[in-house]
């Protein structure tokens, strides 16, 4: 996996850095040596990875603006005069989704619209890599995994706006940057998990929280099937992504890309939940509801990471127990009162040494 070599004083714009990914995405740039300018709205959890890991200290600016705000937006990109814009922030939850769906397009359609005519005002650009998410397929409950070119849909408000993003990225990408030296790519991640995330209506934060209390975790949806993935494995590829954009193949690659784990680590969500418990330990345990009264959730849905694989050299370097094992651990630290930037720092550094496959 080949990653940019001059990150050292490199500035990046980066959406969302008040977010669980976000914050992650951020301490590792730092560490390697970039100057990171956020653009996100305040952490929207307490506690938070970002608060927990002083993030704050690390950034070499930060705006606490909406992305609706176009203005505010593009005077703070300029003001950085990126060569890498990351667009992470989103309203990233299905649920929210069904209690606030134009809230929901708003952040992410439209909000994804003006990270990239910003673009188109900031010269110093050369690269953007806007996340989406693996919800932004037609899902048919197919065994075989989607692959970039399969159609896109949503069945909920959160995936159609994902879907939607990917769109107007792919719109503005033809219509406005197609003879520019900018490189848009779109990237799609499965479900991301790791230390420091305290989501609401998330499997693992909910199971993390209910073990620490000593209560067990009750489920939805115990039979899902999802891609399963340590928050760093898609950080890598997004790196790797924005390397490759600015590289002499940078032109063919500004594309949507799928960063998904191991086909053997997509697991159903009662077994994720129960191998937690067990990693937990004492009384931590797993129930599974009875009641069908919730809103639509995807029942299985995978990805083809192959494209990434032979065309980037991105490869998944942690098998899902090991996933849970070092999400576990951070928990528990955290909980001991340890200092968690230098214990994340750890992870990130651990995770770098990690051989691939």
């Amino acid at each position: 996996m080949k990653m940019m070599t001059h990150w050292q004083d490199q500035a990046v714009f980066l959406t969302g850095h008040t977010g669980f990914k976000g914050s992650w995405l951020a301490l590792w740039l730092h560490a390697l040596g970039a100057r990171v300018h956020g653009y996100a709205l305040d952490p929207p959890t307490t506690p938070s990875f970002y608060e927990v890991c002083s993030v704050a200290e690390t950034l070499a600016a930060e705006t606490r603006e909406d992305l609706a705000d176009l203005e505010n937006l593009t005077q703070a990109m300029a003001a950085a005069q990126p060569e890498v814009v990351f667009h992470l922030a989103a309203q990233p939850l299905v649920r929210a989704s069904y209690a606030d769906p134009l809230g929901t397009f708003t952040t992410n359609i439209l909000g994804t619209a003006h990270v990239l005519q910003a673009v188109r005002s900031v010269p110093s650009v050369k690269a953007v890599v806007i996340v989406t998410t693996d919800k932004v397929y037609q899902n048919h409950e197919w065994v075989h995994p989607y692959r970039e070119d399969d159609p896109l849909g949503g069945h909920d408000p959160y995936s159609a706006s994902k879907a939607a993003a990917e769109i107007i990225t792919a719109s503005m990408r033809d219509s406005f940057f197609a003879a520019s030296e900018v490189r848009i790519a779109t990237a799609r991640a499965g479900n991301v998990i790791g230390g420091g995330d305290w989501a609401a209506d998330r499997l693992v934060p909910d199971c993390l929280k209910s073990f620490a209390a000593g209560e067990s975790v009750s489920l939805r949806y115990p039979h899902a099937v999802r891609p399963w993935q340590h928050v760093l494995e898609p950080l890598a590829g997004y790196l790797s992504l924005a390397s490759a954009l600015l590289g002499d193949r940078g032109k063919s690659l500004a594309k949507a890309w799928n960063f998904g784990p191991d086909p053997m680590d997509n697991a159903a969500v009662g077994d994720v939940a129960k191998r937690l418990a067990k990693r937990w330990g004492g009384n931590a345990g797993v129930v599974f509801e009875s009641s069908t009264d919730h809103p639509h959730e995807a029942g299985l849905l995978t990805l083809d990471n192959s494209a990434a694989r032979h065309h980037l050299g991105w490869l998944p370097r942690w098998r899902l127990d090991e996933v849970l094992a070092h999400t576990v651990s951070w928990q528990k630290n955290w909980l001991a009162g340890e200092s968690m930037r230098d214990f994340s720092l750890s992870q990130i550094q651990a995770y770098q040494a990690t051989s691939t496959p």
